[in-house]
């Protein structure tokens, strides 16, 4: 395992299943070697989903690990080919990798040989962050209402399975249900910690919901 590549980027792009198609043409075109879909859910007011430009309900979010040049090059492309900030387009961002196997490194290495995979030592200050909630199903709504009270203007909603044991399940009372709701939502750094805050009084650990919050740094954002 390869840590501290910084190098590289995770591009994230949250969209339309429409124009997730011809983001997934832009990656194709570009010869990203790792690139994967996942269908998604908006969960924005219908008022806060024109503003922002995420008019459809229904949300696909594609995802690639490329060089960080690359990655920047890739942002401005689908920014137009998509058109972000328009209406019904979309937002994506970047996401460093801070650790991969052999395999993918080489990969990513073979697309762009100028990289070396060491660490990038000239990240700008980050401005984003990814908030990523998991609650029970059902609460997602609740989980989004408490995010928006503190500034969040929505987000993306994933179904997921909680995998743990039984006995560490028992052992931090995070309750039977296994079936859970995933909130994928983009906040300043201003505004993070109060959403993070916000969620976990109506739906922490100790609440019917059983949210477990946490969030991961994001490079630069296109189309927020």
């Amino acid at each position: 395992m390869i840590e501290k590549n910084a190098a590289y980027r995770t591009l994230v792009v949250i969209t339309t299943p429409k124009l997730a198609d011809k983001a997934v043409k832009v990656f194709s075109a570009e010869g990203i070697p790792l690139q994967y879909r996942l269908s998604a859910a908006g969960t924005a007011t219908s008022e806060i989903m024109d503003i922002l430009g995420l008019g459809s309900i229904d949300k696909s979010i594609l995802f690639g690990a490329m060089p960080r040049a690359q990655a920047r090059q890739m942002l401005n492309r689908l920014s137009k080919k998509l058109r972000f900030g328009s209406t019904n387009s979309g937002i994506a961002f970047t996401i460093p990798l801070t650790g991969m196997n052999g395999t993918m490194l080489k990969m990513l290495q073979d697309i762009d040989d100028t990289q070396t995979g060491k660490e990038d030592k000239t990240m700008s200050e980050r401005r984003y962050s990814m908030i990523v909630a998991s609650v029970n199903r059902g609460y997602s709504t609740m989980a989004m209402d408490a995010a928006r009270e503190a500034g969040a203007s929505g987000g993306s909603l994933l179904n997921g399975r909680r995998i743990a044991s039984e006995a560490v399940c028992a052992k931090w009372r995070l309750g039977g249900q296994e079936e859970k709701e995933i909130l994928l939502i983009v906040a300043s750094e201003e505004n993070k910690t109060e959403i993070m805050k916000k969620i976990n009084e109506k739906c922490g650990i100790g609440s019917e919901a059983r949210g477990m919050i946490f969030c991961v740094p994001i490079d630069e954002v296109a189309g927020f």
